[in-house]
């Protein structure tokens, strides 16, 4: 696992153990995998149109008057199940609509096919900014990514039965 530069918004660090994982630079989805020793399990718990928040517009690097008018986007929240029961990350992908043109509609039929597979067909990696972050679920890395020329949010949280493989 190669590492990119990140920025933590938290003043806490993260845990060792999951540094590299927050880190991953190409496709979390291959990594993931390769640890679980098979594919991910999708399970989607949401998917469908949602309004933008100013803060998801910052992130996506919406600037100007752009700012301050709705802005909808194709969001999909789901739970990624390596070997076990229990889930071990949790995922939003936020698509803006001015992103889905061409093939990128594709993104709105992913069902349960891991957005990795997608997003990294082509590439290894993808130009990308990445913000760390704890929350109330776990540690959190949300990264925009640029992925032919379209703006992509996807963000990613480490669960408790993730962390407890790792120990």
């Amino acid at each position: 696992m190669s590492s990119t530069p990140f920025i933590c918004l938290t003043h806490l660090s993260p845990p060792s153990e999951l540094l590299s994982w927050l880190n991953v630079a190409g496709s979390l989805t291959a990594v993931l995998e390769v640890k679980a020793g098979q594919p991910l399990r999708v399970e989607r718990s949401f998917e469908g149109y949602r309004l933008l928040s100013l803060a998801q517009k910052k992130q996506l690097n919406v600037t100007g008057a752009m700012l301050n008018r709705p802005m909808l986007a194709w969001v999909r929240e789901a739970q990624l199940y390596g070997n076990d029961e229990h889930p071990w990350v949790a995922a939003q992908s936020i698509f803006p609509l001015p992103s889905l043109k061409g093939h990128a509609r594709r993104l709105q039929q992913l069902k349960g096919t891991p957005i990795g597979y997608v997003l990294f067909k082509r590439s290894r990696t993808l130009p990308n900014q990445r913000f760390i972050q704890q929350t109330a679920e776990g540690w959190q890395r949300q990264t925009r990514y640029d992925w032919y020329g379209r703006q992509l949010l996807i963000s990613e949280t480490f669960l408790p039965a993730f962390v407890a493989t790792d120990s």
